[in-house]
């Protein structure tokens, strides 16, 4: 089992693509307190969580932060941190190795100076290259994440070689998913069918020449694909996410899926909220679906894709996920594909992006209301 720990969502970036909510809180004032965070973490470990992700925002805005890693080392947890590296210095790493954090990813614009400024508004490239070396030369596991989409995906072979170069373990060329800010600029983001094949070439073209000790993960976005995924492994199965406020999620989008009531850990313990809460228990298994999964013979393996997805494209999440070929929502697919394409064919600046920042939310909760 994964936690999930979203410890805030202030970010010294802005990426167009970010999966943090569109609606971005206006203090932190409500963030779980330390104490509040150990006592969840003690309660994941006692459901049975072995995994532990630190993460946000920008976890390294939480002063806590190596307090949170040596208490979850201690409880027997793997810790992870998942970082822009914004706020990362040689000493913080060193406090995180003794504290025992067993395993870094520091996440990457582009593959170049230009792009990562463009797409995390931060002149912060030189800085990830050199925590990226330091991390690696204290001695902490470390892997790279590249979000890949439109604007950057030509540069696959370049991250490749940086990595290597760099003495990265592991690399994950990660496809924007269309989910909060993705979703609201898809038209913006969603590469073309001949972009992403030749993306995946390269990356197996470095996998044949390179076959060292750095492994490449090649992660293709949900739309270009036939069949659905089996979303974080199946509903209340394996992931629990905690938001920075305490909502309790099966997953890091759930509260996309509008209707839903969302349990929090300063109402009732973890281990109530996993085994008996309604959001919990609401797609777990196969009992919810409806036709055609109802009776396809591959519900078990996909469990009809993801529940997210599924509301936001066709607005019912007990839906057959439209990802799927079988789907009779199918089309929406289609037409968001066609409708980025022809976003493409019309010029960049037709509709600009909408970058990931505080203004930005709350322009958008005002035009919602």
């Amino acid at each position: 089992m994964w936690l999930l720990a979203e410890l805030t969502y202030a970010c010294p970036l802005q990426c167009p693509y970010c999966s943090n909510p569109l609606q971005l809180p206006a203090s932190r004032k409500r963030e779980l307190s330390t104490g509040e965070w150990l006592r969840v973490m003690r309660e994941a470990r006692k459901l049975g969580a072995v995994q532990l992700g630190f993460s946000g925002g920008e976890p390294l805005v939480r002063q806590d932060l190596g307090e949170l890693i040596a208490a979850a080392d201690g409880m027997g947890f793997y810790c992870n941190l998942i970082t822009s590296a914004i706020g990362l210095n040689e000493a913080r790493i060193a406090e995180f190795r003794e504290a025992g954090i067993r395993h870094i990813q520091i996440s990457f614009q582009g593959s170049d100076r230009e792009t990562n400024a463009r797409f995390g508004g931060s002149d912060s490239f030189e800085h990830k290259l050199a925590m990226t070396r330091e991390t690696i030369r204290q001695g902490i596991p470390l892997g790279l994440n590249f979000v890949l989409h439109r604007h950057n995906i030509h540069q696959v072979s370049d991250f490749l070689h940086l990595a290597e170069g760099l003495g990265a373990e592991f690399v994950e060329l990660a496809n924007t998913q269309y989910y909060a800010w993705a979703l609201h600029n898809r038209d913006q983001l969603l590469p073309s069918a001949a972009q992403l094949e030749e993306a995946e070439a390269a990356a197996n073209r470095f996998r044949q020449r390179h076959r060292g000790n750095m492994r490449a993960l090649f992660v293709a976005p949900d739309y270009y694909e036939r069949r659905p995924k089996k979303c974080s492994n199946g509903w209340g199965t394996t992931f629990i996410t905690i938001t920075p406020e305490g909502d309790v999620l099966p997953c890091q989008s759930a509260r996309a899926i509008e209707g839903l009531e969302f349990p929090n850990v300063r109402q009732d313990s973890l281990e109530n909220i996993w085994r008996g809460s309604s959001l919990f228990q609401k797609f777990r298994g196969t009992d919810w679906m409806q036709e055609p999964c109802a009776s396809c013979p591959e519900k078990e393996n996909d469990l009809g894709g993801c529940r997210c997805q599924a509301f936001l494209l066709t607005g019912d999440a007990h839906a057959t996920d439209p990802i799927c070929e079988l789907s009779p929502e199918h089309h929406r697919v289609g037409d968001a594909i066609r409708a980025a394409q022809a976003h493409a064919e019309a010029g960049e600046d037709a509709v600009p992006l909408l970058f990931r920042n505080t203004a930005n939310a709350r322009k958008l909760a005002t035009a919602e209301a």
